[in-house]
């Protein structure tokens, strides 16, 4: 076997892998919009209620107080 056929071969072994990973990355993507699809229409779409509460401020006025409480804890310590 001279080094042109291994040379050749290892082409092939080559763009055959290759092929086989992005076919599976295909799959993949085509499973999880699908997926993706299929929870939305399940459990609907929650944006407006999470749009909602971020223009409000109300969850992130919760996480602010429980950093700056943890903070203040962490200097008293230290």
């Amino acid at each position: 076997m001279t080094i042109f056929d291994m040379l050749g071969q290892s082409g092939i072994l080559a763009i055959l892998g290759m092929g086989v990973v992005f076919g599976f990355l295909l799959i993949l993507v085509i499973v999880i919009s699908l997926a993706g699809k299929i929870i939305t229409g399940l459990f609907g779409n929650d944006t407006d209620a999470l749009a909602s509460e971020t223009k409000t401020g109300t969850g992130n006025a919760k996480v602010t107080a429980a950093i700056t409480a943890a903070i203040n804890e962490y200097q008293k310590k230290n």
